[in-house]
């Protein structure tokens, strides 16, 4: 927990530029995106992969 403090600490005084800020932001947005489509409509089938029984491929 004393980590998060010192970091805040040093963006406090020295803040991060605008490009960094909009990057994190976008990767923010990507997941709450990705996150939205899979709470509405679920996980696709075809990317769930099926147990494969061991010795036989």
């Amino acid at each position: 927990m004393g980590g998060w403090w010192l970091r805040m600490a040093l963006w406090a005084r020295n803040p991060p530029s605008a490009r960094r800020v909009i990057l994190v932001l976008g990767v923010i947005a990507v997941c709450a995106a990705l996150w939205a489509i899979e709470a509405i409509w679920g996980w696709p089938e075809v990317l769930t992969p099926e147990r494969v029984p061991r010795g036989r491929m």
